[in-house]
């Protein structure tokens, strides 16, 4: 399957494995089972409530007496600790825990059954404790309501020292956030207190909101608030210094004036009906390193027969709204759409129906997704209850308890490419499997593999030059964050076939205003993006315009005897060695083909006009950065480009076990000769216009005649002669005339001879070449007559008679 999910954490074997083993231990030395009393029916009362920003997961269960008891999962260490124990018939639904673990906030609903009601708040449905769990086990009660609270610790950062002062987040169904300042004292060694336990500071964060979403791993709050029917998604940025600001705000046009009040990532929501999610609208926020913001929308489902769902690509200023039909809608569908925040990509699914690889980065081509329907592996091996997409490429599974890592499967998406017919699941199965290897010499081997041995196999965009650009990209990609705009990541700048199975409405957005104005991280990163989009900056990615123009000036002065500054030329031809000596450095050993080792000064001038020209595209677009890294990224962008061309060439030699000096031209060539041929005429077409530095034209001296004319025998017969066509020659008219007359003897009949033939035009009383020619006038005359609008390629009995002319005189020795 494309998404390959990989568990982290398993609550029944990282978790309920060793309660056992506890229990065990415990009945063993004579203690009894105390409060790690798991019973093999107890395992349903296991669930999983958090996980923090440290990872660390905090889960909870009651022993058979009905205590509920706290534990958490140390990911790092992999060892679990008993943080609590509370001796009340209790039905805990959030749960946070500092980073020091001394401090437990929970919000539990109390038993409605009669003699079960507890005396901790009576009169209250749900409370919210703040619990002193070393060593004292004070407990405060912060909230005793009828609504639910949700609770959140903020993570100042993961390797923070002990700050005096804990942050917590009180959340209410009642549509407001509270942030809550607790001074916590150390006394008496380990011993933790809280010291301003009377009177808590709050700070109202948020009001008047109906959806929420809590970003673990950045600390930041999103939500969105209703102004005069409109959706408005507003951002808090949490610090290490324990301030917040509100980043940005941006209206969106989705439907939550009826949706009621929801939550996401605020711990495990076990209190909703989650037989009624399937029909109730989805949206969730997705960021990157890179400053994407992407919000992903499923409005609230009416019917199975068509799905619908958006994506907002803040970062980009447009949306996109697909909408697919689906298949077996007879079957009952009990789960809705899920998103999940895979990096670079965002997989939309629905199990057994749809997956859709959305490609973050480059969204403006839906060619550059994958969007797979129907019965496929890729689907079908997902897992049936909704994932919960945390922050980076963390799923969480409540209903089983277990944590995955989401990757795309590298195997999976070559043997789609391999496999799939559409040219659309080519193009993106091509730039995930990219994206996945990130420039690895072992992926790149197997991509050209197949492509060696399927070059024909795209019909709407060239294979070879598709990878090539995109693997060059990724080669360079993570050495700066603007990458993305500075050079091109497709070869393709259009996109008009439907993808089967799915429709497509592009939209343009309103962007968000910034509330800050100074940036770091990713705000600035997210700004320069948006900003980029804004101004409709000219466009950054980097081509060959201005370097064709000079290379074709530099050819010019040096046919006409002028040439620049020995200084700027010597310049050029520096880059070029520098270039020579970084692709040398990617190889071991010899390379099989001689390409680009030869002294040709016009491949050299080319090369090193492309760094230098390339150098001064990054040295004005990435501000901050040292030239001497932009030279070096430089020189490894272009040293990619090449490494892949010989890469590919190499990879079609060894397949075809040919040596560097078996392309003789003395004998007829073989059918391994004629592929790797082949492969080299297509790698030339597909590097054309990259206005790479492959060896030049070949002049009309003696030996590089011959070497054309033993070419043009190599191939087959119809391109021969459109290559003869192409090339002023004399041989190539003698061919040409060849063809001709060959074409109207096919089918020649003898008839009586027009005596009338006007001779005057023959300028050589050569007999047998008269005749030939009055037959060939004849026939010419004939057809002219009896098909007025077919010509034959402009070729008559004049040109044939020139032709046979120089050929006799050639042969004669004259």
């Amino acid at each position: 399957m494309a998404l390959r999910l990989v568990a982290d954490f398993d609550l029944g074997k990282d978790v309920l494995l060793w309660l056992r083993a506890q229990r065990a231990a415990s009945e063993a030395s004579g203690a009894g089972s105390g409060g790690s009393d798991v019973l093999e029916n107890d395992y349903e009362s296991l669930r999983v409530l958090n996980v923090e920003r440290n990872g660390n997961i905090i889960y909870t269960y009651k022993d058979d007496k009905g205590n509920v008891i706290f534990g958490l999962y140390d990911c790092q260490t992999r060892q679990n600790e008993l943080l609590y124990t509370f001796e009340k018939d209790l039905q805990v639904f959030s749960c946070s825990v500092n980073s020091e673990r001394t401090l437990l906030a929970a919000s539990l609903v109390q038993s409605t059954k009669e003699g079960k009601r507890n005396e901790l708040q009576p009169g209250s449905k749900c409370l919210t404790l703040l619990v002193e769990i070393h060593p004292v086990n004070n407990v405060k009660v912060l909230k005793a309501v009828d609504s639910y609270i949700w609770v959140q610790f903020l993570y100042p950062h993961v390797e923070s020292h002990p700050l005096p002062e804990n942050h917590l987040l009180l959340i209410s169904e009642e549509k407001y956030i509270e942030q809550l300042r607790i001074h916590v004292a150390q006394e008496d060694g380990n011993r933790v207190v809280i010291k301003n336990s009377g009177h808590l500071p709050r700070d109202r964060i948020a009001e008047d909101f109906v959806w929420a979403q809590w970003d673990m791993s950045e600390q930041r709050l999103y939500y969105i608030d209703l102004k005069k029917s409109r959706s408005i998604l507003k951002c808090i940025q949490f610090y290490a210094d324990e301030s917040y600001n509100l980043m940005f705000e941006v209206p969106l046009d989705v439907s939550l004036s009826n949706s009621g009040f929801k939550l996401v990532n605020f711990g495990c929501d076990y209190h909703q009906d989650r037989e009624k999610l399937s029909k109730h609208l989805t949206l969730c926020v997705f960021t990157n390193h890179t400053g994407s913001l992407c919000v992903c929308y499923s409005p609230k489902c009416a019917s199975w027969e068509q799905i619908t769902y958006s994506v907002f690509y803040i970062h980009k200023g447009h949306s996109k709204t697909f909408t697919t039909s689906l298949e077996n809608v007879g079957s009952h569908v009990t789960k809705g759409i899920t998103f999940l925040n895979l990096d670079y990509y965002v997989a939309v699914y629905l199990r057994g129906h749809f997956f859709h690889l959305l490609n973050v980065q480059h969204p403006d081509l839906i060619c550059h997704s994958l969007f797979l329907t129907g019965n496929n592996e890729m689907i079908d091996m997902l897992p049936h209850c909704p994932l919960q997409s945390l922050s980076g490429s963390l799923v969480l599974d409540c209903c089983s308890g277990k944590l995955y890592r989401a990757l795309l499967s590298q195997s999976s998406l070559l043997r789609l490419l391999q496999n799939t017919r559409l040219d659309c699941e080519k193009m993106a199965a091509l730039h995930c499997a990219l994206y996945c290897g990130q420039g690895t010499r072992f992926l790149e081997g197997q991509i050209i593999q197949w492509i060696s041995e399927n070059v024909s196999a795209c019909h709407s965009f060239d294979l070879i030059q598709e990878f090539i650009i995109a693997s060059s990209y990724w080669s360079v990609y993570s050495e700066t964050s603007n990458m993305d705009k500075l050079l091109p990541h497709s070869s393709v700048l259009t996109w008009n076939t439907e993808i089967p199975g799915i429709t497509l409405v592009t939209e343009d957005i309103a962007l968000p205003f910034m509330k800050v104005l100074n940036f770091k991280g990713y705000w600035e990163k997210l700004n320069s993006n948006l900003e980029y989009v804004k101004y409709a900056k000219p466009h950054f990615h980097y081509n060959n315009i201005v370097v064709r123009r000079e290379w074709h000036n530099l050819i010019s002065e040096e046919k006409t005897g002028k040439r620049r500054s020995t200084a700027y030329v010597r310049t050029i031809l520096d880059n070029a060695i520098k270039v020579i000596s970084n692709l040398e450095a990617r190889n071991l050993g010899p390379r099989l083909t001689p390409l680009l080792q030869e002294e040709d000064s016009h491949q050299r001038l080319l090369m090193g006009l492309m760094v230098s020209e390339l150098k001064d595209h990054f040295l004005r677009h990435l501000q901050g950065v040292e030239k001497k890294k932009i030279e070096q990224m430089v020189l490894d962008y272009i040293s990619k480009l090449l490494d892949l061309i010989c890469h590919i060439l190499e990879t079609s030699w060894r397949k075809h076990n040919l040596h560097s000096c078996i392309l003789h031209f003395n004998s007829r060539g073989s059918a391994a000769e004629f592929a790797v041929f082949h492969i080299m005429t297509r790698i030339l077409e597909a590097t054309k216009s990259l206005f790479l530095p492959l060896p030049p034209d070949l002049d009309n001296t003696e030996k590089n005649e011959k070497l054309k004319f033993s070419i043009i025998l190599r191939l087959p017969p119809l391109i021969g002669q459109k290559i003869c066509r192409l090339w002023d020659h004399p041989m190539s008219s003698n061919i040409i005339s060849r063809n001709h007359v060959t074409r109207l003897l096919q089918n020649y009949k003898k008839q009586p001879r027009n005596s009338m033939i006007d001779k005057s035009s023959f300028s050589v009383e050569f007999l047998p070449l008269n005749y030939f020619i009055e037959i060939l006038t004849d026939i010419e005359s004939s057809n002219q007559a009896l098909y007025p609008f077919e010509g034959h390629d402009n070729v008559d009995a004049e040109f044939v008679e020139e032709a046979a002319l120089k050929h006799t005189t050639m042969l004669l020795g004259l």
